[in-house]
């Protein structure tokens, strides 16, 4: 029983990071006039409700991990899209002012989503293979 709530306690640490980081990136993408302000980032804010929902209000059910599963994955997507995408962290952004905390958050929300996936679908197996709530 330990384990299962060390699991569950190292899954909301790492979703609310991931969250965190998130909010983090929104923010400079939104200051650096990479995604608009206003009614646009709604979706997002809704997106993060749910995960935070899911998160703290059903965590080790199987709906809280569903959520975290794919909510995780989107996130773990978004350094990849920068990275990868139209050269945003090596062409636009490279020396610009705040720069190393642009590319930081991508790093550190890569990391912290794709913990809270690999944990998410650890415990929805675990649920699979029935082993005690």
């Amino acid at each position: 029983m330990e384990s299962r709530v060390r699991h569950n306690v190292s899954l909301i640490v790492t979703s609310l990071l991931s969250m965190l980081f998130v909010t983090f990136h929104l923010a400079d993408d939104i200051v650096r006039g990479f995604s608009p302000g206003g009614f646009s980032n709604l979706t997002v804010t809704v997106a993060l409700v749910v995960w935070l929902y899911g998160t703290l209000m059903l965590a080790g059910k199987r709906s809280g991990y569903v959520i975290n599963l794919v909510l995780s994955l989107l996130a773990s997507g978004l350094p990849m899209i920068h990275m990868t995408g139209k050269g945003m962290v090596g062409g636009r952004v490279a020396g610009t002012s705040g720069a190393f905390f642009f590319v930081w958050t991508l790093l550190a929300l890569s990391v912290s989503a794709a913990c809270s996936l690999v944990l998410s679908a650890r415990g929805l197996w675990s649920l699979r293979r029935g082993q005690p709530r």
